[in-house]
């Protein structure tokens, strides 16, 4: 009989230490809205650069989120991820692209 219930206090205390803590509010905001960016373009960037012994060398990413596959609203996403974050409603509106 005490061998469920010690398990379970066990188990417990193991769930609640992976437990991640909340984010302070403008750090989820900031977080959060570089998420809600992503789920309404694909990303990327091109980098360009020469060497003083003549080499150059480029090259190019392109990021595409899992957002913006499945669809998801921005702002839907934006006010998801805060709360998951924080525990409560964002503190601002996320500033999009237009």
């Amino acid at each position: 009989m005490r061998g469920p219930a010690i398990g379970a206090v066990l188990a417990g205390c193991l769930l609640a230490g992976c437990a991640r803590a909340p984010m302070d509010p403008i750090s989820a905001a900031d977080y959060c809205e570089q998420r809600a960016r992503a789920a309404q373009a694909p990303t990327g960037s091109v980098a360009v650069g020469a060497s003083s012994g003549g080499r150059v060398r480029s090259g190019v990413s392109i990021g595409v989120s899992a957002d913006l596959l499945s669809g998801r609203d921005p702002t839907t996403v934006y006010n998801s991820c805060v709360f998951e974050r924080t525990g409560r409603a964002p503190i601002r509106p996320p500033s999009l692209r237009p």
